[in-house]
């Protein structure tokens, strides 16, 4: 199969593209296990592409216990070079109701149980992570999303939480009062794994509810938030649609070489399997 540079990871309420022309359905087995489902590769306006429910299709896996690993890899092992995402997420903010989508620059860590790293004993690496989304996909998003007539805005301070369950009311107060735009449970996860595999990253966060924080108003329901994602998820295809055909350009950004400097380990220090398993990376360092 030819590489496909660009990947799609459907959120909550996003677990196909039904536009989209299927050329073919993949199941990988990754060095760091199975993914959350198979890829669906195919093409939509004119541009090929691989889908990934990222809770697998039903919805089967909880934030924590999703495979990201194994996601970006198998995204890794098509020849990814780009890979836009949806997540459903919570607003801070008056001004980003249910429906708004965010185009996310920034993520505050609050989870405590998941791995978020391809490196660990044996190969240690620290790469940058001052700025976790790619600028240039985020812009040809927000131009994007602008042709397709979506409520935007562009930059958001995203909190991801652990979960499953929603925020305490004393959390969302605390991460309103941090100066945070949304919050979520799974977009900064994959940010750190598509930095190390140099792939470029950015998210379209799809605000469903206010969290908890609006004593003025009902708490945060699970069905007030499936209401809203049916609506959400419209928008990002349309999205995605106008976004495509721009992303098969050349990379004009940091994200393709950001392991250059970051592995500390000696070469001939790292394991023979772990440089191996990531020898997709590694390899074009030798």
């Amino acid at each position: 199969m030819d590489p496909v540079k660009i990947g799609v990871i459907g959120g909550s309420g996003l677990y196909d593209i039904k536009d989209m022309t299927i050329e073919d359905r993949v199941r990988l087995e990754t060095p760091f296990g199975e993914p959350s489902d198979e890829f669906v590769i195919g093409a939509l306006a004119g541009a090929r592409a691989a889908f990934l429910p990222r809770h697998g299709r039903g919805h089967r896996l909880p934030p924590t216990h999703i495979n990201y690993r194994a996601n970006i890899w198998g995204m890794k092992m098509l020849g990814v070079e780009r890979i836009v995402a949806s997540g459903a997420c919570g607003s801070f903010k008056e001004e980003l109701p249910p429906g708004t989508i965010v185009i996310l620059d920034q993520f505050i860590d609050r989870t405590r149980h998941r791995l978020d790293s391809f490196t660990g004993p044996g190969l240690v690496a620290h790469v940058l992570f001052a700025d976790p989304i790619c600028p240039d996909l985020a812009g040809i998003l927000h131009a994007a999303a602008n042709r397709a007539g979506a409520p935007v805005r562009m930059g958001g301070t995203y909190v991801c939480m652990e979960g499953p369950q929603f925020s305490t009311r004393a959390e969302s107060r605390l991460y309103k009062s941090w100066g945070a735009d949304v919050i979520g449970m799974t977009n900064l996860t994959e940010a750190r794994l598509c930095r190390e595999a140099e792939i470029c990253y950015a998210s379209l966060a799809l605000v469903t509810d206010f969290d908890s924080w609006r004593q003025s108003e009902d708490d945060v329901t699970i069905e007030g938030v499936l209401a809203v994602m049916g609506k959400n998820s419209e928008t990002f295809k349309a999205i995605i649609r106008e976004a495509l055909p721009k992303l098969s350009a050349p990379r004009a950004c940091a994200c393709p070489d950001a392991m250059k400097f970051a592995v500390v380990t000696g070469a001939k220090n790292i394991p023979a399997k772990t440089r191996k398993d990531f020898a997709l990376v590694l390899d074009k360092y030798k």
